[in-house]
């Protein structure tokens, strides 16, 4: 666990995923962090059905390396109107075509945060990859970190995971 920008979050030696609607997380956790999926708010039709047909799906069995990444953006991006804000993600970072460069290798799946009330995150990005496929990965979120986007990014912590036989949900 490395926090790139900001404060750290309490370390752990492991970390229970849950999806869907979750009744009570046990007393012992030391952190909770709670998204939800939604439509991608900055994608074309065009991307989006080129996203569709080059991902697999998460929980694939030799995807055994997975990382979790809570972002939250400065209040400069927020202020933003919708219209320039994809100008930096995509006209100008090229968030999305960079992603699409390492599909189907890494697997990944956005949760917004922003909405949820107490949440000090506005994103969880979540990555999952085979032990074979690091390299890559790192060269996509280096790329992605080295953008003007970034520049918007005022906390953003790095969970990196090994999975035993892909990742068990409930």
């Amino acid at each position: 666990m490395e926090p790139i920008r900001g404060e750290a979050i309490p370390v752990v030696d492991s970390l229970e995923v849950l999806e869907g609607s979750i009744g009570s997380i046990a007393r012992s956790a030391r952190w909770v962090l709670r998204g939800t999926t939604s439509n991608e708010r900055y994608a074309t039709r065009r991307e989006h059905d080129e996203l569709v047909a080059r991902q697999e799906p998460l929980g694939r069995p030799h995807a055994t390396r997975a990382a979790l990444i809570p972002v939250r953006k400065s209040a400069a991006w927020w202020e933003l109107a919708q219209d320039e804000r994809r100008a930096i993600f995509e006209d100008r970072s090229r968030h999305i075509a960079i992603g699409l460069e390492y599909l189907p290798a890494v697997a990944r799946r956005l949760h917004h945060c922003r909405e949820l009330p107490g949440e000090q995150f506005d994103f969880l990005t979540w990555f999952e990859y085979a032990p074979e496929h690091t390299d890559a990965f790192e060269a996509l979120v280096r790329r992605l970190r080295s953008t003007e986007e970034w520049t918007y990014v005022e906390r953003e912590i790095d969970v990196r995971l090994a999975l035993r036989g892909g990742l068990a949900r409930r």
